[in-house]
């Protein structure tokens, strides 16, 4: 079957180690995208992410990483698994980050998907360079859906 990709990037002017740290790092993590996540994450590891706010988790599974460079995480939403892959590139004391999400249907419902998706993962960079820049704590996930968190 053929699936779409979708890709949003965006430079965070911080090092690619701090940068990466900051998307396997639990205790960085939640302050710009899941509220909990029950282990940090490392090559071949099952952890599980949740959005308190929303009341809902995300059973995720590490394919590969590479220090510095990239994260291919499998996870699976409403019984539909998709891999994500995180890459870093350095960019002298600044990094370009881009979040690849490859498993989209190409019908209605798979462009819909593949758009919120696309949505939130631009807001999860944009407060990762928040956070990550300025120790500004962005409420861009929990805002992004009012209706829904509580």
């Amino acid at each position: 079957m053929k699936t779409l990709p979708v890709k949003t990037g965006m430079l965070i002017r911080r090092p690619v180690d701090e940068v990466y740290q900051a998307f396997t790092e639990p205790g960085v993590t939640t302050w710009f995208w899941f509220t909990h996540a029950d282990r940090r994450i490392s090559p071949g590891a099952k952890a599980t992410w949740t959005w308190a706010m929303f009341d809902l988790s995300i059973k995720i599974e590490v394919k590969s990483m590479e220090r510095d460079r990239h994260i291919l995480i499998l996870w699976d939403t409403e019984n539909t698994p998709s891999e994500i892959e995180f890459r870093f590139e350095e960019r002298g004391r600044a990094t370009w980050v881009e979040i690849i999400n490859s498993s989209f249907p190409t019908d209605e419902a798979g462009l819909e998907a593949a758009l919120k998706a696309m949505e939130g993962f631009t807001l999860v960079l944009a407060g990762a360079k928040l956070w990550l820049e300025q120790a500004i704590e962005p409420r861009f996930i929990r805002d992004s859906d009012p209706d829904a968190a509580g």
